[in-house]
């Protein structure tokens, strides 16, 4: 599958997705010391709800469309706060035209103190990255693969922060390079928290992905997964998930919160399902 961001923008996995980052970078910030947030696959930024990507799919209806005006419970609706914010934020007038991709989400939070590096190996939506943050001085916006800057860029001088790893998913054996990098930063940076997006489309496939990661040997694992509903024939993408390392201790509960709202939500009617287990414990 092709998940170059601008034709899934606000999604249902974007939801997700963003909530889990928003809920760890506000735990981050609970401590005064300053934090770096390394996006590896970072896009451009910022989408045109109405644009022709994300027209041409028009997946956010869906996805956020369904939650930016939701009734959750006031637990759920504090936990989702930080992200609702950053997205109207880009909608200053009202409405939900525009819709912030990882970089600008994780922008929108950090304090004087914290900084983000921002990468994109597009050549196009570098460029368009670039100028979404041009004269930011909290943010680096840089043409570079990822994947390299698992090896060169960690860990960061702060010594505290987040890698966020969320590929595009264009080409075969990106679940394979995902641990390959994983195990990479991890041998530079064991103490950093690690958030890793994957398409569930093929279930087999996300199976062997666990087998894989489970036998890396690392420890602090957890995996959580929403469903909007059943696998089909032909695969096509059913559920969006995260692997994160070195979680918050606070992760699994806010989570536990959220996903069932959620799962009820952005699902078909009575499809919604969720799960969140260890897949390497301390």
């Amino acid at each position: 599958m092709n998940y170059r961001h601008a034709f899934h923008a606000g999604n249902f996995a974007d939801v997700v997705k963003h909530l889990i980052l928003t809920r760890i970078v506000e735990y981050l910030k609970r401590k005064p010391a300053a934090f770096r947030v390394l996006d590896t696959h970072a896009g451009v930024g910022l989408y045109d709800l109405e644009g022709d990507e994300a027209g041409r799919t028009s997946e956010w209806v869906d996805g956020i469309g369904r939650l930016i005006g939701a009734a959750l419970s006031g637990p759920a609706t504090e936990l989702a706060a930080p992200y609702l914010d950053a997205i109207r934020a880009q909608n200053p007038g009202g409405g939900l035209r525009f819709y912030p991709g990882s970089p600008l989400i994780v922008r929108h939070l950090l304090r004087e103190q914290d900084r983000l590096f921002a990468l994109e190996l597009h050549p196009d939506d570098a460029a368009a990255l670039r100028e979404n943050f041009a004269g930011d001085i909290q943010t680096r916006a840089t043409h570079l693969d990822g994947w390299a800057a698992l090896g060169t860029h960690l860990p960061p001088k702060e010594k505290r922060g987040l890698v966020l790893v969320d590929p595009p998913f264009e080409e075969k054996g990106e679940f394979a390079r995902m641990v390959a990098g994983l195990v990479k930063a991890h041998q530079r940076w064991p103490g950093g928290i690690y958030a890793f997006w994957y398409p569930i489309k093929e279930p087999a496939e996300v199976e062997q992905f666990i087998r894989d990661l489970k036998a890396t040997g690392m420890t602090k694992i957890l995996r959580i997964e929403l469903t909007t509903r059943a696998p089909s024939t032909p695969p096509r993408l059913h559920g969006t998930g995260m692997i994160v390392v070195n979680p918050p201790f606070v992760l699994e509960e806010e989570m536990q919160v959220l996903l069932p709202e959620l799962a009820n939500l952005l699902a078909s009617e009575g499809q919604g399902k969720w799960r969140m287990d260890w897949v390497a414990e301390e």
